[in-house]
């Protein structure tokens, strides 16, 4: 008789497994259920309908530098299945991949269907069984069997693998099999600012920016974005997800400080000095002097330092030049409130790490009980760390199944 695997979750994780593990072991029998009319969902808006598979970092303990939670746990998973395993995988399924100039890794379509093509052709190549529309109700244990009771029949399983990311009503059944959960908070946000420095000039950006949360340690570096709302980027997502707890706590209400040079305030100020000496007749609000500030920028920061627009170089004194840098490289603004970054949704929080046996991805509390994906307490910085996360759970969890 078949050996059956159930896979809550009709996710990235959960199709990776079952892709894997049917095509690991052609007698094992595999169905994924999932509650909603739709598959993979996460996947289609990801990276902004391109899907960000992974990422083209392919040193382990470089990898895990990008995980604010889980960086210890998956250090070894790494060394088992890494990026350079995930872009093989997908390549030798007929999915050309690009590399970008910032490392993160798409399909050379540059539609996130493709990679949902992929999963659907292979899940069915290798026998995968999909059964949509199909709510998990409870989960029991009996002896060696998995009883998932759903609104639509009643389910045995060998071995089950939980995928449903920050599902509640599925954290709430596993704390009944005794597994600990840490609460759920936003990973990836974008900050809520309401400033004059910053409005009408949505798109306005800056290519390397420090932003530091004021009475924190938290701070991060990376391209800044002006957005309808307030701020946004790499540097502001970097700094929401290593901050996600602290910043929960402050219940979104907090000030930050952003050098948009990441340059020294001395450096600045000396540079706006030999700028009067040489531009003295010129005004100062009709040219941005440096090139990673935009035209646009500029203007609100020589408004901010009480800087008339007919105000030539040459009639700055020391307080006005002192403001000006002041602007550039230490703007404080007040955080009020969070957006959620396009529609992509990772949270912190998730099954307790040390009930895992990570060179399973197995519960330590009861066997053949697997998980993968963001139903972990593992969370990454954006840029293909969370699908990653998901590749490399899922292989391992593959292998372990087709090795019983």
């Amino acid at each position: 008789m078949k050996k059956k695997l159930i896979i809550i979750g009709g996710g990235a994780a959960g199709f990776f497994v079952a892709i894997n593990a049917a095509e690991m072991n052609p007698e094992l029998e595999v169905l994924i259920l999932e509650g909603s009319n739709n598959v993979l969902q996460k996947v289609k808006v990801s990276g902004g309908g391109r899907c960000n598979v992974t990422h083209a970092c392919f040193t382990p303990n470089e990898l895990v530098e990008f995980y604010p939670r889980g960086k210890k746990e998956l250090r070894g998973p790494f060394h088992q299945f890494m990026t350079g395993d995930t872009m093989e995988w997908f390549e030798n399924r007929g999915v050309s991949l690009k590399i970008e100039d910032d490392n993160r890794v798409f399909p050379e379509s540059n539609s996130s269907q493709t990679i949902i093509d992929c999963f659907l052709e292979s899940a069915k190549n290798a026998g995968v069984k999909v059964q949509k529309s199909t709510r998990v109700d409870s989960i029991e244990k009996n002896e060696e069997k998995f009883i998932i009771k759903t609104n639509s029949k009643e389910f045995i399983a060998d071995y089950l693998l939980v995928a449903s990311g920050s599902n509640a009503k599925v954290w709430s059944m596993l704390e009944g099999f005794g597994h600990t959960i840490v609460k759920s908070v936003p990973s990836l946000f974008t900050f809520n600012i309401e400033d004059k420095r910053l409005q009408d000039i949505p798109g306005s950006s800056v290519p390397k920016a420090s932003v530091k949360v004021l009475n924190s340690k938290l701070r991060e570096q990376g391209p800044l974005l002006i957005t309808h709302w307030g701020l946004s980027g790499p540097g502001i997502l970097k700094l929401s997800a290593w901050g996600a707890l602290e910043l929960y706590e402050k219940d979104y209400q907090f000030e930050i400080e952003v050098n948009w040079l990441s340059k020294k305030f001395e450096t600045v100020l000396d540079f706006l000095k030999s700028e009067k000496k040489q531009n003295s007749k010129k005004q100062v609000i009709l040219r941005s002097v440096f090139e990673e500030i935009s035209k646009r920028l500029w203007e609100k920061f020589v408004i901010a330092a009480n800087i008339s627009a007919n105000t030539q170089w040459a009639q700055l004194n020391n307080k006005q030049l002192e403001g000006l840098a002041k602007q550039l490289t230490q703007s404080v603004f007040n955080v009020n409130g969070k957006s959620t970054f396009k529609d992509e949704f990772v949270t912190a929080g998730g099954i307790n790490l040390k009930e895992i046996n990570f060179k399973r991805f197995e519960s330590k509390l009861h066997k053949n009980l697997f998980f993968a994906g963001e139903v972990l307490n593992i969370d990454a910085v954006t840029g293909g760390f969370n699908f990653q996360n998901a590749w490399t759970g899922g292989w391992i969890v593959a292998n372990a199944i087709s090795d019983l």
